[in-house]
């Protein structure tokens, strides 16, 4: 229904991560995994390397234009999404289907448990793994960061298993709902270079 802020996954159950007894060297590695602040700068192996990112970055961009009508902003948004997904070994697709369940791509978003951001992290992860401000989770880039790290630590936890890490991720763990949700929103972020077929 237009004006009321009802997201279209309507029907998902957002339970949110729950709090989970973490080992001393897990809470270590994904403390590190987000300590570098530089803002993403992506690096190129190849020229052919950077044209195909940059072919997929105006693609995205065209995509995205409703929800972000700024090109700087979209720009900085997508470059972010892709080199944070791909440091935390993450197909960029999914945390973009991922991220348009979770919080329609609204910055500031928060769930009735309380998750923030593009990526609904719940803010007791700002105190196991990062430096315990809950606000810092609305800066685009941190909340882009967690998000991937907590979904990956997610997906090494369920041996790869992307169905039930989604689910952990929300807090449905099991259930269909909202991994289902994940994965048919990923698909309209998917892409495939003319070019190299």
């Amino acid at each position: 229904m237009p004006g009321l802020g009802l997201l279209p996954w309507s029907g998902v159950v957002r339970a949110g991560q729950l709090e989970e007894p973490l080992a001393d060297s897990v809470r270590s590695a994904l403390s590190s995994a987000i300590a570098n602040a530089a803002p993403p700068v992506p690096e190129f192996a190849s020229t052919e390397a950077r044209l195909t990112y940059l072919r997929w970055l105006q693609a995205m961009s065209a995509r995205l234009y409703r929800r972000k009508g700024d090109f700087n902003e979209r720009r900085e948004f997508l470059q972010t999404v892709w080199y944070e997904s791909r440091r935390a070994g993450l197909d960029t697709q999914l945390v973009l289907g991922l991220i348009q369940v979770e919080s329609a791509f609204r910055k500031f978003a928060v769930s009735v448990a309380g998750a923030r951001g593009y990526m609904q992290v719940m803010p007791f992860w700002s105190r196991l793994i990062g430096d315990g401000d809950p606000a810092r989770l609305f800066h685009m880039q941190t909340n882009l960061r967690f998000g991937c790290v907590i979904l990956r630590h997610y997906v090494d936890r369920e041996r790869g298993d992307l169905f039930l890490a989604l689910g952990r991720y929300n807090g449905s763990r099991g259930k269909p709902t909202y991994p289902n949700a994940v994965f048919a929103a990923a698909q309209q972020w998917a892409w495939r270079d003319a070019r190299t077929g």
